[in-house]
């Protein structure tokens, strides 16, 4: 496109204005070297910028130009940056230099996309959290199969880690979000390290079509020195469909009641995508090809198929199958195997215990006098009361015309303490034991007994080395991970087997063991009895501390423990 000569004149005078603002910056006005002055010179950068006539670009203002302590002591999620709010049909675009402790994958940015300006006001929900080491969390959109990275293993040891963390470090980072009118987040991060290695992930997502979206950094054992920020038009005006490939089906029940016509009961299906992503779809966008007959007794099959693209429009389907045994009636239940766990260890009372039911089976008595085991999933389990002795956990099935109950026995015993809700709901870094002090070549060991809802490995007890006023040392899981300056010396050993690590974490006995070995080092050792007696050891020695003042603590999420010596 041409330019006339009045817009030349105009476009001339707006650049030198902008000069004669910022001579005393060497007419730079946008990048900032030194973190020294680096918040004058965002000011008195931000001011020129304002004077020009930027056309589509508009530059934001950056009041925090330090995110984050520069000894990268910021926690996680304990300093973020501006927010940078997005309007629809804009693309956010931020530059600024990575820094982080180099110890974990993630002590380096992390991007947050939420729904407001304020984390702590009414209503404030993120879409997603976007790690740099290709990772995140988020809400029923978020999909950790639609991450795509490009981290090269730069030295050939087949480890793509180690390199990321040394390439981080210092890595000069570009980051854009492009809020679509199509309703969609598209991230790109661009890390350029001082190595010259350059590092490329990608992300997408569903967020709101119509209002602003809001993006801001924050820290983790890291910091940030925030260089630019501006929104252009955005780049992505169409989201490419993408037709189903293939859908599936889990928590079908295995046996319907003769009377009850709900064959589907509290499946769940999930369709596959051709782009890799997949999502549960509502069942009324289902089609039952093949409806069983729930008034014969026998084994049936439904046939189920969906016909929609990724943005809904009618395509192609898919389908599968799934079978299940309409039986009798149930008359009566029996236990007739009792589950791994019959002993318990409880301290807070105010509330039920949840019955673990790994290796219960029960069997059923059904109206014509066969039998046949049912599965757990087709039973309901009361809470088992928090009273010491003899208890029972009640079992029932709720049938068709009438529910059918039996009983599980347990046994309850007191502990002296406790970390943890009953109901698993305890958040990381929520909850912990009381300090208990070792002194030089000595050794301190708790007793416990550990409960969880199985779902991660972590979900389980970790222990914290730190001094009288709470600086760290380090922390340790029980599965053979850890992070802190003193962990950074220790070595660790263990005999788990991390296939059936999670199932067998709760109604374990655990031994805590933190021994002070007077020489500036100090040992845990964690020894471990499941339910079933098998033993195991989690052992990390050599963690750097100052034998002079030495503290441990446990803390834990989505598990509890009762403390017994």
């Amino acid at each position: 496109m041409k330019l006339s000569k009045l817009l030349r004149y105009a476009l001339g005078v707006a650049v030198l204005a902008a000069f004669s603002l910022v001579g005393c910056e060497e007419m730079d006005i946008y990048s900032i070297d030194s973190p020294s002055d680096l918040q004058s010179r965002i000011d008195s950068i931000a001011a020129a910028k304002a004077s020009i006539d930027t056309g589509d670009t508009t530059y934001i203002n950056i009041s925090t130009a330090i995110v984050g302590a520069e000894d990268n002591s910021s926690g996680w999620n304990s300093v973020i940056s501006d927010y940078f709010a997005i309007p629809t049909n804009q693309l956010l675009h931020l530059e600024f230099v990575n820094h982080g402790s180099g110890i974990n994958n993630w002590n380096n940015w992390n991007l947050a996309i939420a729904n407001m300006d304020d984390r702590d006001a009414d209503g404030f929900e993120q879409y997603f959290v976007l790690r740099s080491d290709a990772y995140g969390w988020g809400n029923d959109d978020f999909d950790l199969a639609m991450i795509s990275q490009d981290y090269p293993d730069t030295d050939g040891d087949d480890d793509i880690w180690n390199d990321f963390r040394t390439t981080m470090q210092g890595a000069y980072v570009t980051l854009e979000v492009d809020h679509s009118v199509t309703g969609n987040a598209f991230v790109t991060a661009v890390a350029e390290g001082t190595n010259g290695t350059v590092l490329t992930m990608t992300y997408q997502q569903p967020v709101s079509a119509t209002d602003d979206i809001y993006a801001y950094l924050i820290t983790d054992a890291s910091y940030f020195e925030m260089k630019e920020a501006y929104l252009l038009p955005s780049e992505m005006t169409v989201v490419e469909d993408v037709d189903p490939i293939s859908i599936s089906v889990s928590g079908t029940p295995d046996f319907v009641e003769i009377g009850n016509e709900d064959f589907w009961g509290d499946a769940v299906a999930t369709v596959t995508y051709a782009d890799g992503s997949s999502e549960e779809v509502d069942t009324t966008d289902i089609a039952f090809s093949v409806i069983p007959d729930m008034t014969t007794l026998g084994e049936k099959t439904v046939i189920l198929a969906y016909n929609k693209t990724k943005q809904g429009e009618l395509t192609t389907p898919v389908t599968t199958y799934y079978t299940l045994e309409v039986t009798n009636s149930v008359s009566s239940l029996e236990v007739t195997n009792l589950p791994i766990i019959t002993t318990y260890y409880f301290y807070n009372d105010t509330s039920g215990i949840i019955f673990n039911t790994r290796g219960l089976e029960v069997t059923a008595t059904y109206s014509d006098g066969t039998t046949g085991v049912l599965a757990n999933d087709a039973l309901q389990f009361g809470m088992i009361p928090a009273a010491e002795g003899a208890q029972s956990a009640e079992i029932s099935y709720v049938g068709a015309t009438s529910t059918v109950t039996t009983t599980c026995p347990v046994t309850l015993f007191k502990g002296i303490g406790q970390v943890g809700a009953n109901d698993f709901s305890t958040g990381w870094w929520s909850q912990f034991s009381d300090d208990y002090p070792v002194a030089a070549g000595e050794s301190k060991t708790l007793t416990m007994y550990a409960y969880s809802n199985g779902i991660n490995n972590w979900n389980s007890p970790s222990t914290i080395l730190r001094r009288a006023d709470m600086t760290e040392y380090g922390v340790v899981r029980m599965d053979n991970f850890g992070w802190g300056d003193g962990y950074a010396t220790a070595t660790r050993s263990n005999d788990w087997n991390f296939d059936i690590f999670g199932a067998n974490i709760s109604g374990s006995k655990i031994e805590i063991t933190v021994t002070n070995n007077g020489d500036d080092t100090a040992d845990i050792r964690y020894d471990v009895t499941y339910a079933t007696g098998e033993t195991h050891f989690q052992e990390y020695a050599g963690i750097t501390v100052d034998s002079a003042d030495l503290n441990y603590a446990i803390v834990l999420e989505g598990s509890y423990i009762v403390i017994v010596e």
